[in-house]
């Protein structure tokens, strides 16, 4: 009788949780597509663009900073990539600690220098210093870096929920920002006098600049090498990255947590007896940003993960000088296993080829989950 009684009791605590979910999921709203937004205007450009002149060289000195244990793939990867391509300023890869660079959800890097080796090199400081999501607020390392680095006068960039560490070094006070929609609840609630500012993908505020999810560092640093270098340059960066235009205009309403986002993901981490580990070869000289997005969107479906491998355990060296560490030894790899190839592809048409073969493998719902993920208005299905 008492076995019977907790076989029982277990099955109704088992559909009590069904049912708490289902209600929870259908209160949640449907997905809808991204609507066009006006123009930025042209005061708005002038100022953004006013607010980010270099503070001091001709030729400024950037450094990137990440947390040896888990610092996100394209927020690191990325702006460090675009700005090495656009050869504007002397741009430096920097870990808290000695040794790699673990980033999530895929790759692991070899930084350029520590914070502490870049200290000694230049005391004086950077001129701007950007700040990816990392997977925590709290490294004393970071902070303490983040803070001496502004009071030198450094402008302060917070990548996606990079603002969270900009945030606890309490360097978004009383200033006007933006993040990543899934995290913006928690940013102001840690940072009230934070000023959200809704429909840009892209905020600067006197030394600080933020920016919304993960793709939104493409149309940030685009409009620093405008800034640092003028329109031209941008735009020819611009066309290298496979972009006709960009700048700050964002429908943020389309971007939160929904129904269809819900169902799929739910579903996707259910099925776990489907889960793939799919290999991306690496090759010297590819490019950084499209391995960066196409890494980073095949490890966000919840049905697989990107893995970096080659034919020796050395690293590999991208287009511009980022070495990868690779996580397999490996000569060969099934074909049936393997990433799509993107190698001739730019990085804005990688992403959109990867988020193709997604949707091909597993399903639109799923690409357009890894769409939102990365905050990534080139796919709002609304479905």
């Amino acid at each position: 009788m008492n076995l019977k009684l907790v076989l029982w009791g277990g099955i109704g605590v088992l559909l009590l949780a069904v049912a708490v979910f289902a209600t929870w999921v259908f209160s949640l709203p449907p997905a809808r597509a991204a609507a066009a937004q006006p123009p930025i205007s042209a005061e708005e450009a002038v100022a953004t663009l006013s607010a980010l002149r270099p503070p001091r060289r001709e030729r400024p000195l950037i450094a990137v900073i990440g947390i040896n244990d888990a610092t996100e793939t394209t927020d690191y990867l990325m702006p460090y990539g675009i700005l090495r391509r656009a050869d504007v300023a002397d741009v430096v890869m920097l870990a808290t600690g000695p040794g790699p660079v673990k980033l999530f959800p895929a790759l692991t890097v070899e930084p350029d220098a520590t914070v502490a080796e870049f200290e000694a090199r230049h005391p004086e400081g950077a001129d701007y210093v950007i700040v990816p999501a990392m997977s925590r607020d709290d490294d004393p390392t970071a902070l303490n870096w983040l803070k001496s680095q502004a009071a030198k006068g450094a402008v302060v960039i917070g990548v996606c929920y990079g603002a969270r560490v900009v945030g606890a070094a309490g360097l978004l006070d009383g200033k006007r920002a933006t993040t990543h929609w899934y995290f913006l609840k928690k940013l102001r609630n840690d940072n009230p006098t934070m000023q959200y500012v809704a429909d840009r993908r892209l905020v600067v505020d006197r030394g600080v600049a933020t920016t919304t999810g993960i793709t939104a560092s493409i149309p940030m640093m685009l409009t620093l090498i405008e800034a640092i270098a003028g329109r031209d340059k941008a735009e020819t960066v611009a066309r290298d990255l496979g972009l006709n235009e960009w700048d700050a205009r964002h429908d943020s309403g389309a971007f939160k947590l929904t129904r269809p986002f819900a169902l799929t993901v739910m579903g996707n981490i259910l099925a776990f007896w489907n889960r793939e580990q799919l290999g991306i070869e690496l090759t010297p000289g590819m490019d950084e940003v499209s391995l960066a997005l196409v890494a980073d969107a095949w490890s966000r479906t919840y049905l697989s993960r990107a893995v970096a491998f080659a034919g020796s355990a050395d690293t590999v060296e991208t287009r511009n000088g980022i070495s990868i560490i690779p996580d397999q030894v490996a000569t060969d790899w099934p074909a049936e296993e393997l990433v799509p190839a993107f190698a001739d592809r730019k990085p804005g048409e990688a992403l959109d080829q990867a988020l193709l073969a997604i949707g091909a493998r597993y399903g639109d719902r799923t690409a357009d989950v890894v769409a939102t993920q990365l905050e990534y208005p080139g796919r709002q299905t609304g479905r």
